[in-house]
């Protein structure tokens, strides 16, 4: 009896955490969030499950959200477009224990907004967005962050 007992109580412990719920978001929604005035620097990482280069440098996001309080991280996922269920984003994320605010970009069709997010923008994933809007520096990278990257745009945008 002891024995069932135990692998009962193995068995509920090792059930995985049920997923995030994750908001999805409209191109509107979106734009909002990139001209809205903020009293903080945002960071916006734009980002898919299948994307390694994005995978590697979450990690960044997550340093930064614990080591600076001075700005609002906003992690956007591209998944949409190739598989809009979003419980797949939302089991990343939870399996990532991801602990920046995640939204779920709910667009088709990437090449006919990409320019409104910013007109700079290739398409090309990852992509970071470091916004003041209290000056209007901005700042958009098209490439795969590394250590001391998001602190080097931020101080751009600060001054």
């Amino acid at each position: 009896m002891k024995f069932i007992r135990i692998s009962v109580v193995l068995f509920v412990f090792a059930l995985p955490a049920s997923a995030q719920r994750i908001p999805q978001i409209k191109l509107k929604e979106l734009q909002q969030l990139l001209t809205t005035p903020r009293e903080k620097v945002q960071v916006i990482n734009f980002w898919a499950t299948w994307c390694a280069p994005c995978v590697k440098e979450l990690p960044l996001f997550e340093k930064l959200k614990a080591d600076n309080q001075h700005v609002e991280i906003t992690l956007v996922s591209m998944d949409y477009d190739l598989d809009p269920d979003p419980a797949k984003v939302e089991r990343f994320a939870t399996r990532k224990n991801l602990q920046n605010k995640v939204l779920i970009l709910a667009e088709t069709d990437p090449n006919s907004w990409i320019d409104k997010v910013d007109k700079n923008w290739s398409g090309a994933l990852p992509a970071t967005i470091v916004i003041n809007t209290k000056t209007g520096k901005r700042k958009l990278v098209q490439k795969e962050l590394h250590e001391g990257d998001l602190e080097k745009l931020i101080t751009e945008v600060s001054n």
